[in-house]
């Protein structure tokens, strides 16, 4: 219960703040390419059943291909591709929030294929709302960097997804409403302040990243 009402109470608020945003994005959104302003995306939620995760659009209308993108992917269309880099397109996840479909903290929603690639893992992680924020998303903020080096969907399902899935196991396991604040907290470090942000595999202690990232070094995403 005190969970729901952090996720209505700040979920609220952040959309009543960032109204004007909203609408200057929508506006851009509209404005420079053909199609809605909003997309829906497909994910796997709360004990497997679909979850419509709510986007700004970054890509061309009717835009195929994998569910993975890289920072410089050509379905991008201009606004789009700034939208990536700021995350402003993940904002109307809020409204997800709101409805009760994703909290504010939890493991990042999948795509079905993934999740079926990995099924007896994810049986575990998807006892719990997905979240907008967590220790998955901290560690790999920037996993369209590390994209760009892994290369392949089966790459990303074999090397990136596990290290991934085991953040997010970790959650599940250790959830509480501590944990969450720090997540909230580091997560605004993080927005604010352009701040990478290490995440522990073993406590989920996380800390100011102080070694740089090296496209060399892709598993750096996540402190040991």
């Amino acid at each position: 219960m005190a969970k729901r009402l952090l996720d209505v109470a700040i979920s609220g608020a952040l959309l009543l703040v960032l109204l004007p945003v909203i609408i200057v994005v929508a506006a851009a959104v509209k404005l420079t390419s053909r199609g809605p302003v909003f997309f829906r995306c497909a994910r796997v939620g709360l004990l497997g059943g679909e979850l419509r995760m709510l986007k700004f659009r970054k890509m061309r209308d009717g835009a195929a291909g994998p569910a993975l993108t890289s920072k410089d992917d050509a379905r991008f269309t201009r606004v789009g591709r700034l939208l990536g880099v700021s995350k402003l397109d993940e904002v109307p996840q809020l409204w997800n929030v709101l409805k009760g479909e994703m909290s504010l903290v939890g493991p990042r929603p999948e795509d079905a294929g993934f999740v079926a690639a990995r099924a007896d893992e994810y049986r575990h992680i998807l006892t719990v709302k997905p979240g907008i924020t967590g220790l998955c998303q901290l560690a790999f903020a920037k996993e369209n960097e590390i994209l760009e080096t892994e290369g392949t969907v089966e790459a990303y399902v074999g090397r990136l997804l596990p290290k991934k899935m085991q953040l997010d196991l970790l959650y599940v396991d250790r959830r509480s409403m501590r944990l969450d604040l720090r997540i909230l907290t580091w997560t605004a470090v993080a927005v604010l302040f352009r701040r990478d942000v290490a995440v522990d595999r073993a406590s989920a202690r996380l800390s100011r990243r102080r070694r740089p990232r090296t496209e060399a070094s892709p598993v750096t995403a996540v402190s040991s």
